[in-house]
């Protein structure tokens, strides 16, 4: 469920399962998996701020970032937050990047690095890697890149944690 809006499980789990048959559609046929998730959409309340979140996906997925920021940007500024929200802040952070925004991708997904952490972290880190080596600043994106990585190491962890710093800490 989205913490912002409820919404009933039957419709979560078609949701899913629209996702789960999202393969199927190869991209020839994306306009017809866009169909399925506005159909399910059109379930809920005008102006759900979940609604527009997963039309943005749907976009997002079949290629059209330039399409999926407004929607991204619409279901934030609606309220989605919690897990859906931190999402959201993730895949708009991307688009942005696609659509040569990638400034403003680092200034929606820096404040996530000192967020509740999550499953979403290292997403977190790997899309602000991407933002900031669109804008040219490759260490600061290979630090982040390494400092997630790091702990799934089965050894080395400490050396890279001390790599990525390394990336970015001033010489002295």
């Amino acid at each position: 469920m989205c913490e912002s809006v409820p919404v009933n499980e039957d419709w979560e789990k078609r949701v899913d399962a629209a996702w789960a048959s999202f393969d199927e559609y190869p991209e020839e046929r994306a306009a017809e998996f866009r169909a399925v998730i506005d159909a399910l959409v059109a379930e809920l309340p005008d102006g759900s701020p979940l609604g527009a979140f997963e039309r943005a996906c749907a976009w997002d997925s079949t290629g059209h970032s330039d399409k999926a920021a407004p929607l991204y940007r619409e279901a934030l500024a609606g309220g989605l937050s919690g897990y859906k929200g931190r999402r959201a802040r993730i895949q708009l952070s991307s688009s942005l990047r696609n659509i040569g925004q990638a400034e403003e991708g680092v200034k929606l997904l820096t404040p996530e690095l000192d967020g509740p952490s999550d499953e979403l972290d290292d997403a977190v880190r790997a899309t602000l890697a991407l933002c900031l080596s669109s804008l040219g600043r490759d260490r600061e994106g290979l630090s982040l890149v390494l400092g997630a990585l790091a702990p799934h190491l089965p050894r080395y962890q400490r050396s890279m944690a001390n790599y990525a710093r390394a990336l970015v800490e001033p010489e002295g």
